[in-house]
């Protein structure tokens, strides 16, 4: 019972790790924090959609 609580809370590797100089981050991570600056750069590029008449005036 013991040896099958241990083996539950045994940490979970993290993964493959990139480091750069002092910044050590995991590959998950830094793919989610690539996806939230392209979709932030994407929401300040890509225009509003506005109605076609207000384009006339």
């Amino acid at each position: 019972m013991i040896t099958q609580l241990l083996a539950v809370s045994q940490p979970v590797p993290a993964g493959p790790v990139v480091q750069w100089g002092w910044l050590t981050i995991t590959v998950a991570n830094l793919v989610v924090i690539l996806a939230m600056v392209v979709v932030f750069v994407l929401a300040l590029v890509l225009p509003f959609p506005s109605d076609r008449e207000d384009e006339d005036r």
